[in-house]
C-alpha cells in the first residue's frame, strides 16, 4: 500500500480514489441545564438485527458517505452491536424507525456516540432533537461523566451546529484519509453526488 506525507502547512495532493475529511471532536461533561426528556418514541434495541441496522444506517448515512458499518459482514456487525458495552437506540414514528444512535460504553465513565442521525425526510422536523435529548437523559442517568462524538466535513452541513446547540463543546480537530467507498464498491457511485468521485485519468 502506497504511503504519502500529509503537509500540516499548505496543501497535500491525494492519490486517486482517496478522500480527506476534517474531523471535529466534541464532548459534554455535564448534563444540559434543562433536564433532558425521555420520549416514548425512543426505544432500546437489544441485540439488533443486522439487516434492520444496515438498512437504517444506509438510509441515514449514504448521502454523507457513511461506510464503516456498510462494509462489515453480518457477523462483524453483530460482534460489535451485540457487545455488552454497546447500546443501540431507535427513534420510531408510526412504528417505523427514523433515527439511530449507537452508544459505546467501553471506557468506564465515558460514553461515545458512535453513530447518530435521522433519515433525510425527518431532518428539520425536531426528530434529531428528540433522539438526542432522550440519549443524553439515558447516559447521564446511568452516571456518565463524559459523552463525546465526532463529525466531519462530509456530514450534514448543519450537524456541527446541531451538536453545539445540544451542549457539546469542540475540543480537537483531526484529518481523516480513507478510500472513497464509491471507488471500492462499498457504496454506489451515485451516493453523495455533492462530493466529487475522482478516480484519476
Amino acid at each position: 500500500m502506497a504511503t504519502f506525507a500529509v503537509e500540516l502547512d499548505g496543501y497535500t495532493d491525494l492519490p486517486p480514489g482517496k478522500l480527506a475529511n476534517v474531523v471535529t471532536f466534541l464532548e459534554m461533561r455535564e448534563p444540559p441545564p434543562a433536564p433532558p426528556a425521555i420520549s416514548p418514541d425512543v426505544v432500546l434495541k437489544p441485540r439488533p438485527d443486522p439487516g434492520w441496522y444496515r438498512t437504517l444506517y444506509q438510509r441515514i448515512g449514504e448521502p454523507w458517505l457513511w461506510f464503516s458499518r456498510a462494509a462489515m459482514s453480518d457477523a462483524e456487525l453483530m460482534a460489535g452491536l451485540w457487545q455488552s458495552t454497546t447500546e443501540v437506540l431507535a427513534l420510531q414514528s408510526d412504528g417505523v424507525s427514523i433515527g439511530l444512535a449507537e452508544l459505546d460504553y467501553a471506557v468506564p465513565g465515558s460514553v461515545e456516540i458512535a453513530t447518530f442521525g435521522v433519515v433525510p425526510e425527518a431532518v428539520g422536523t425536531g426528530a434529531a432533537h428528540t433522539l438526542m435529548t432522550a440519549l443524553l437523559a439515558r447516559v447521564f442517568g446511568r452516571g456518565a461523566a463524559r459523552v463525546w462524538l465526532h463529525t466531519c466535513t462530509f456530514d450534514h452541513p448543519k450537524a456541527l451546529a446541531f451538536y453545539r446547540r445540544a451542549g457539546f463543546q469542540p475540543y480537537k480537530f483531526a484529518i481523516e484519509v480513507s478510500d472513497d467507498p464509491r471507488a471500492t464498491g462499498k457504496l454506489p457511485a451515485t451516493a453523495a453526488p455533492q462530493i466529487p468521485l475522482l478516480l484519476g485519468k
